[in-house]
């Protein structure tokens, strides 16, 4: 915006998407390296890999109304991890959400596929979302067309958590369960509640429930390992069940093998129980273990990252790098 003479603001006036592209190539001129490699849209029918027109209609329902459903899948050296669990708990999360998918499972599959092949990205991660679509600006998506499918490639090069954080208790309500058990776009209690972790320092927030029973972080799930070695888990019946954790309890039997660990399970927790927990950590996709080591005030522990949460973190990272659970990306 630019003054005139008598100090007024005057806002730029753009009759053609031609000006307003080479206003958006301004923007991304000025950018070392692409993050964003590359963009599925239904609405374009196709990827894209120019950013500057890696846009969302107005009038999606995602947009406004965040009638809309997302997930994650890690990219590790030219292998998805995982994707077709998170795919899976992506349709589910859309059935909850009222929301049809314009393809069926196996087109999404490949096209995010596709993407990530067209974007020649290595390492990071690709995310997608389902929405209700483009059509009106009402409540109700009744006018909306058909829903529309989005995802973008992201490139992150992630490495391996081994340093410990601090994490507090969050004052944010969490979501009821309905939509806990959702991976749904509202996230602003999500966001607010890693606000108020930054402003006091520390890297998150813990939410605990109505009961007064440990849940889950903003964006991650949390474990436990008690003073009897055991891995404890809260329940998934109003949190998110998290398929990172999922696979960390398939593969955390190696460890009672080893002898560091002697049992899993999913408890319920207080915070006071939990704080007396011998270690303790967040795991999420892009993590895939964060060790914590201080909650509010108390330390975990001896305050120092423990052993059997380094152990964890290794099965995680090797699963990865190396193991079953993986796709190989189909670059030319």
């Amino acid at each position: 915006m630019e003054d005139d003479v008598s100090g007024h603001h005057r806002v730029p006036v753009y009759s053609s998407a031609t000006e307003v592209v080479e206003k958006l190539k301004e923007k991304w001129s000025s950018v070392k390296k692409q993050p964003y490699p590359a963009m599925y849209s239904s609405v374009f029918g196709g990827i894209i890999l120019d950013p500057t027109v890696m846009v969302i209609p107005i009038d999606d329902h995602m947009v406004h109304r965040g009638h809309g459903v997302f997930d994650t899948a890690m990219l590790m050296d030219g292998y998805l991890y995982e994707l077709d669990a998170h795919l899976d708990r992506f349709l589910r999360s859309a059935s909850k959400a009222k929301i049809t998918s314009p393809f069926p499972r196996e087109i999404l599959r490949s096209i995010l596929i596709e993407m990530t092949a067209a974007s020649k990205c290595k390492r990071g991660s690709i995310r997608y979302w389902l929405s209700a679509g483009p059509g009106n600006f009402l409540l109700s998506p009744a006018g909306c067309p058909e829903a529309a499918f989005y995802a973008v490639v992201i490139d992150v090069d992630y490495s391996q958590c081994k340093e410990g954080v601090k994490v507090i208790t969050s004052t944010i309500p969490m979501k009821p369960p309905l939509f806990a058990t959702m991976k749904n776009v509202n996230y602003i209690q999500n966001v607010l509640s890693v606000m108020e972790a930054e402003e006091k320092g520390a890297f998150a927030s813990i939410w605990v429930d109505d009961q007064g029973y440990i849940a889950e972080g903003p964006n991650v799930n949390v474990a436990f390992i008690s003073k009897g070695k055991e891995l404890l888990l809260p329940p998934f019946d109003k949190i998110l069940s998290g398929c990172t954790v999922k696979r960390l309890v398939a593969l955390a039997p190696k460890l009672i093998k080893k002898g560091l660990l002697k049992a899993i399970r999913t408890a319920h927790m207080t915070i006071d129980q939990a704080k007396e927990s011998d270690e303790m950590m967040f795991v999420g996709s892009g993590l895939p273990v964060m060790p914590i080591v201080q909650w509010d005030d108390q330390l975990i522990g001896d305050g120092k990252v423990g052993e059997v949460t380094l152990a964890l973190s290794d099965l995680l990272w090797e699963d990865m790098i190396a193991g079953p659970e993986r796709i190989q990306v189909p670059y030319n």
